[in-house]
């Protein structure tokens, strides 16, 4: 039966080609409905390859077993092997009766609620509370685990969010020392497995496979150039003066204590203290003097210690490299992060509730069909807002209180922008920075368009423009005229003043006073 099965096969790959182009087709809006037909495009561009690959060893036929079920049907009588077939199916759904027969035209169709769709889907158990299907990261176990570590500030969560990808001084106050511990180990590790983990959820039809192994390289090529950041050979203290290679780089860097001095004098000073001289002991028993495990200075002197230390440090080292990798990567989501966690401070915990209870009880848009178009879409798509109240991103009117708040029920009209409206205070102010304004002004042929703010009428804006003009020519045809004039002493001066202070009656003046 292998040219039934590879009838099966190219049929199924045809449907799934097909409910592949319908899915591509939607446009949902929800981002819970596009993340699940993103994942189910996906699942079905993994059963093609998986399906293709069958294809294809029953085309190699590498035991002949094609090749003969081709000659058995071609050679003698093919009623006999058409009626050995048709019984053996008989008997099979004999022993079988109960054996379900899948349609493959029904298979991969999309199917709408009503038709038997569950109205829970595989994404709905992907992600928690807080990431609101991908569009925030949620890290707050992984602060939790930071503020755990040893010799670390506390910070905020709105801070960690700023600085989770930083792992050198004086951002992180982790010392080199302290990364070799294993709680620090695990910590990055957790950190590398949820930015993937992410990745892999929010962004299924990528191949992030080829993106991870293009991170492994760059980080061999930096690791082989000492150019990871954080991990390149330390300089040993070079007389009473260090250099100054890291800290703020204001000052003077000491590479025993790890520590920063804005004075010379400090420096110096503190090279015979305990806490120093421990740390210098402690940084050469680890091997880290000179950048070699035993001091010798013939090594090369990129030299990073022994192979164990090596190993650990290039271990450590590669999961910083792939964090902070990850994280530029997801730039978008970590800068709507932050907003979110501000807006969510200045919330209680009922709104806050309440504004998650509302986003998942959101019905999740069913796909179009041809002949429903102009039914019942107009209702179902009808929000009510009898105040006029701006949308929020959820595509709901925003609070009462946050409209009052803001102001956004002030106009403020600008005839340069065109007659163009603004509604709130803050929204009026920004808009003087922006393209459609400064365009406006272009328009009148004024240039410096940083004088013109708060002027919004096209009639004021040209009568200061020509004021201005006007101050420049008169300032400009002024300094050209002045005339300078030089006494018998040498002094030079303008006319006016000459013919003030340099006549005969106020020199006779000026000599009787010096008299």
């Amino acid at each position: 039966m292998l040219l039934e099965e590879q009838r099966f096969l190219h049929e199924d790959l045809e449907r799934l080609e097909q409910g592949i182009s319908d899915r591509v087709a939607e446009d949902p809006r929800h981002i819970r409905d596009r993340l699940n037909r993103d994942h189910q495009i996906s699942g079905f561009l993994n059963r093609i390859q998986e399906q293709s690959k069958r294809l294809l060893d029953i085309y190699h036929d590498t035991e002949g077993l094609r090749m003969r079920e081709i000659q058995s049907i071609s050679t003698g009588d093919p009623f006999d092997e058409f009626y050995k077939q048709l019984n053996g199916i008989k008997d099979f759904h004999r022993r079988y009766p109960n054996e379900p027969v899948e349609n493959l035209e029904r298979a991969y169709k999309r199917k709408a609620p009503g038709e038997g769709e569950s109205a829970t889907t595989e994404v709905d158990n992907m992600f928690t509370g807080e990431e609101a299907f991908g569009r925030f990261l949620d890290l707050t176990t992984l602060h939790e685990d930071y503020l755990n570590l040893p010799g670390v500030k506390r910070l905020s969560y709105l801070q960690y969010l700023s600085t989770f990808d930083t792992f050198t001084p004086p951002q992180c106050p982790i010392k080199r020392a302290d990364k070799m511990t294993d709680q620090y180990f695990n910590y990055v590790g957790r950190l590398v497995n949820y930015f993937e983990n992410f990745l892999r959820r929010t962004r299924p039809l990528e191949d992030l496979e080829k993106v991870f192994t293009s991170f492994d390289q760059d980080f061999e090529k930096a690791w082989e150039a000492n150019e990871v950041s954080g991990w390149g050979p330390e300089a040993p203290a070079a007389g009473p003066a260090a250099p100054i290679t890291e800290g703020a780089g204001e000052g003077i860097w000491c590479p025993d204590c790890e520590k920063e001095f804005k004075n010379d004098n400090v420096y110096k000073s503190h090279l015979s203290g305990k806490k120093h001289i421990k740390a210098a002991e402690l940084r050469k028993s680890r091997g880290e003097t000179n950048g070699a495990s035993n001091g010798d200075g013939n090594e090369h002197p990129n030299s990073r210690g022994s192979t164990v230390q090596n190993f650990k440090e290039r271990a450590i080292a590669d999961r910083e490299y792939r964090v902070h990798k990850l994280a530029a990567s997801m730039e978008t989501q970590r800068n709507d992060t932050r907003v979110n966690v501000e807006r969510k401070q200045g919330m209680t915990e009922r709104e806050r509730q309440m504004e998650l209870d509302a986003f998942f009880a959101e019905p999740t848009e069913a796909a179009p069909r041809p002949g429903d178009e102009d039914s019942d879409s107009d209702d179902d798509e009808k929000i009510y807002n009898p105040l006029k109240l701006p949308l929020a991103w959820d595509g709901k009117p925003i609070p009462y209180w946050l409209y009052k708040l803001h102001g956004l029920g002030v106009e403020f009209p600008c005839e340069i922008c065109g007659n163009f409206v603004y509604m709130g205070r803050r929204a009026f102010d920004k808009h003087f920075n922006e393209a459609r304004h400064i365009y406006g002004l272009k328009c009148l042929g004024i240039t410096n368009t940083s004088l013109f703010r708060e002027i919004t009428g096209i009639e004021d804006a040209l009568k200061l423009w020509d004021k201005i003009q006007r101050d420049k020519k008169k300032e400009k045809a002024g300094g050209e005229n002045i005339v300078q004039m030089e006494d018998a002493e040498g002094n030079v001066m303008p006319e006016k003043v000459y013919y003030e202070y340099v006549s005969p009656s106020s020199s006779l003046f000026i000599l009787g006073i010096d008299c």
